[in-house]
């Protein structure tokens, strides 16, 4: 019977495995046909721009990977970009539309791209733009456009940036689960919500001037492209001046007020067609998708360009965080490839582990050795991603990156507090004085407690000689506008922490010319394993990340953003050289 038992069982596995094994076959053959078959352009078409998903520097996919564009949610900045340069000389493509709402990308990559979309003006051909809801990032990107249209029920934001920070010292006494906290840098503020309920006016006064720095920036783009003065602009969001449709045409932010049918109307007199014929859209990701290997740089001689993108953290790393792992793989391969005569860091980072921060610096000082190496910042680049960059020969940044926070903490949880109010009590045994430093269930010691700030002093000062030697400047000077403070891109230039103000291609041209090149193709690192091959190799980590989506749709994009820092602060240990708070600007 037990036999009988065991070969049905062997049966029944063989059915369900050549059942997937089929059901598989199937999938990958539709797939590829979609592949093949591939979005088409049509004569006299509008490219129809809509950004639905979050937008990363960097997919990291490759054109061998079929399942790459079919199963990854994001969107990479560097194939917008391409994509808009493209549309540029198409034939094909006679305006662009953009209908975004709640666009879901950095202030910086939102300039980058509305820099590439002011490019594409320049060829004469239109750019048109309706919204059912501008928020302020929308708006931002929409001002580029001929006329800006909004539904009559529409709503416009337009009030100035802002940002909140939370605050969980009274939780922690309430809990009894407490976040010890060591840190040098009297602007280092990433532990503050665990050390006071209110926030230190060094915090207020940095928080201030850096989202100033960047509605400046952006106003004053805005206010060039809508013909207006920038104290208009300031007016207009101090008195609410888009509160409603009517008040935002009267402002000169939008040009008309009107429902999509007539919005496309609009479009159809720019295309010189008839009211009743169909206008030929192309969504953009098909496009990009499409034109990916379209007008690529080409030539033997290459120019690297290595994206560093995420929290830095300790181990492999992947499309989310920077690990020394793939870090070192990348700068290696550039590095030993004769082909490759210029390296460009793309870095996008809040900082993270000090210790990944220091190796990857040291692979960019080998780097440096062999060939040129340029760094473009993105979003942020703060305290660890500053660290990793500021090696290289020439940095480059956008007015509105967040860069700096030269400082260093180290956070660690201690539940003695929650442990005593259930009875739990831990007794250690060592075999030398300090073999038992630290126990979660105990408070912490003065020793271990001055063991850890020599390590953060140590890691501050290491830190500042790093800035010092690659910038070209004295201690003394480093220290004045370290203390983990956070600068816009405008004033990280005027401090000297960056030397020029520009995108990633600006980056690349600057290292072409470094290397002495003219003609050159262009190499991306590192390659990701996609969503696809992720979820073949661990069907476990799938059920996190739906996990994880189901507790953002229960509670909210913003109560979910809350909780992830929360979590992340509690589990980190050991030194780190962090950006100093969580920006939500909105």
């Amino acid at each position: 019977m037990k036999f009988l038992r065991n070969l049905l069982a062997a049966i029944l596995g063989c059915l369900i495995a050549f059942g997937i094994l089929f059901f598989m076959f199937f999938l990958f053959a539709a797939l590829l046909g979609s592949v093949e078959e591939g979005p088409k352009v049509r004569e006299n078409s509008i490219l129809e721009m809509q950004f639905a998903e979050p937008i990363s520097d960097y997919e990291g996919s490759t054109d061998s990977d079929p399942f790459a564009s079919l199963f990854e949610a994001g969107q990479g900045l560097d194939e917008i970009l391409h994509a808009i340069s493209v549309a540029k000389t198409d034939d094909k493509i006679k305006g662009i539309s953009i209908n975004t709402g709640f666009l879901m990308a950095g202030m910086a990559q939102t300039q980058e791209i509305r820099r590439a979309l002011e490019d594409f003006k320049d060829s004469g051909k239109f750019i048109y733009a309706y919204s059912d809801y501008y928020t302020q990032k929308d708006y931002y990107l929409a001002s580029i456009s001929d006329s800006i249209y909004l539904n009559p029920q529409g709503i416009m934001d337009f009030k100035g940036l802002a940002t909140e920070v939370l605050f969980f010292k009274d939780l922690q006494e309430k809990s009894g689960i407490k976040i010890e906290v060591i840190r040098h840098g009297k602007y280092k503020s990433a532990v503050e919500p665990y050390l006071s309920n209110t926030m230190s006016e060094e915090n207020r006064q940095q928080i201030s001037e850096l989202i100033s720095s960047l509605w400046n920036s952006m106003a004053d783009e805005m206010a060039l492209s809508r013909g207006m003065q920038l104290a208009n602009i300031n007016v207009i969001a101090d008195t609410l001046g888009g509160r409603t449709p009517d008040y935002a045409k009267k402002s000169g932010l939008i040009d008309e007020i009107g429902y999509f049918d007539e919005y496309e109307n609009l479009l159809k007199d720019a295309m010189g067609i008839a009211l009743d014929d169909k206008l030929n859209y192309v969504a953009f990701d098909d496009y990009a998708k499409l034109v990916r290997r379209r007008n690529l740089k080409s030539g033997k001689e290459k120019i690297a360009v290595i994206y560093a993108q995420g929290e830095i953290i300790y181990g492999e790393g992947n499309k989310d965080f920077i690990g020394q792992g793939i870090m070192t793989k990348a700068l290696k391969k550039a590095r030993q490839n004769e082909n490759i005569k210029a390296v460009v860091l793309r870095v996008n980072s809040p900082g993270g582990v000090s210790l990944t921060s220091d190796i990857i610096w040291r692979e960019v000082a080998l780097t440096k050795q062999v060939k040129p190496v340029v760094v473009s910042f993105g979003n942020v680049a703060a305290s660890g991603g500053y660290y990793i960059a500021v090696g290289a020969d020439k940095i480059f940044a956008e007015p509105t990156t967040i860069t700096g926070s030269i400082g260093v903490f180290g956070t660690i949880p201690n539940i003695s507090e929650l442990a005593g109010n259930m009875g739990i009590n831990a007794e250690q045994v060592g075999t030398n004085k300090n073999s038992v430093d630290y126990s979660l269930f105990e408070p912490m010691t003065d020793t271990f407690r001055n063991q850890i700030l020599e390590s953060i002093e140590d890691t501050y000062d290491t830190f500042l000689n790093r800035v010092a030697e690659g910038r070209n400047m004295n201690i003394e000077a480093v220290d004045a506008i370290a203390q983990g403070r956070v600068w816009s891109g405008i004033d990280a230039q005027r401090l000297g922490l960056v030397d020029e103000l520009g995108d990633l291609e600006a980056a690349i041209e600057a290292a072409a010319e470094l290397a002495g090149v003219t003609t050159y193709g262009i190499r991306k690192y590192p390659v990701y394993k996609s969503d696809f091959e992720l979820l073949m190799e661990d069907f476990g980590g799938s059920k996190v990340k739906l996990g994880q989506a189901i507790i953002k749709e229960e509670i909210g994009a913003e109560a979910y953003q809350a909780f992830k820092d929360l979590k992340q602060m509690s589990q980190q240990k050991g030194v780190h050289t962090r950006m100093p708070f969580t920006l939500n600007i909105k």
